[in-house]
């Protein structure tokens, strides 16, 4: 997700620094951006010069300081988890400028508490994207309790000016999005726990019955499993309703390793490059 953000901001002609804790991880990540924009040339959407000079709008850092004390905008993409979230807003606060709007890309995990960790919330908000990034239109817009309204208009001021269209919804765990998406990607994984129908039936059943673009297991593999079952942890904590437990299926193929494409294996097996 974060090499992803990063590019839709390059793309909206801002000078961005892509940072992470471990350079193969960041240079993963521009790896990934430059051939996003390849594929683009390839299309003619885009000559090699721009390619080259979009490029150019990237910097990266394996140094939270260096990284962050001049940012006018910090969007963090780090794992799903609140503690790790909390210390890395913790250090955004001592680092960033007084002015500096901490946004969180989390997909389910409550900006109120994000924001705590912070003596700016005020500052602090939910700027949820759409995996992927440079092609999926929406941002969820999530204000914390504290968040003010100067705050959500910049937000949405600049997923307008990257061609997104935000949509702001309240403070509750999944948000909109996840809340609704989620369950049904674990209701489609307890149809195969349950021995109903294997993957590749339950994902031909949605795209050819219910016209979706992509099964909902295939769509887990693309988002990573472990995203999945921490997002329903969140749910299933948050609102303490049995309907959104985690299929044991779910939580035994993290267990395992089996994170979907990026571990090379899910609910279908990857070749590196290929699906």
């Amino acid at each position: 997700m974060g090499s992803g953000i990063a590019q839709t901001l390059a793309q909206s002609g801002l000078q961005v620094t892509l940072y992470d804790i471990e350079l193969a991880a960041v240079n993963h990540g521009i790896s990934s951006i430059g051939d996003n924009l390849s594929r683009l040339v390839t299309k003619g959407k885009m000559t090699g010069e721009q390619r080259e000079l979009l490029l150019a709008q990237i910097a990266v850092s394996t140094n939270l300081e260096s990284a962050a004390e001049h940012a006018e905008l910090v969007i963090e993409a780090a794992p799903e988890h609140m503690d790790t979230k909390k210390l890395l807003f913790k250090r955004l606060d001592q680092i960033c400028r007084p002015n500096t709007i901490l946004a969180t890309n989390t997909s389910s995990l409550p900006i109120t508490d994000i924001a705590a960790a912070t003596k700016r919330p005020q500052l602090v908000i939910g700027m949820h994207f759409m995996n992927p990034v440079p092609v999926m239109p929406l941002v969820e817009i999530i204000r914390g309790l504290a968040t003010s309204d100067e705050t959500l208009e910049s937000i949405q001021t600049l997923a307008q000016s990257l061609g997104k269209t935000p949509v702001e919804v309240h403070d509750f765990p999944g948000f909109v999005s996840n809340r609704i998406l989620m369950p049904m990607i674990n209701e489609a994984i307890y149809t195969v726990y349950e021995g109903v129908a294997e993957p590749e039936a339950v994902d031909q059943v949605m795209r050819l019955g219910m016209n979706h673009p992509m099964g909902p297991l295939t769509l887990a593999d693309f988002i990573g499993l472990d995203t999945c079952l921490a997002i329903m942890e969140t749910l299933h904590d948050g609102f303490g309703d049995s309907k959104y437990r985690p299929c044991p299926l779910l939580r035994k193929y993290v267990q395992a390793g089996w994170l979907g494409r990026k571990s090379g294996r899910g609910f279908y097996i990857y070749e590196k490059g290929r699906g």
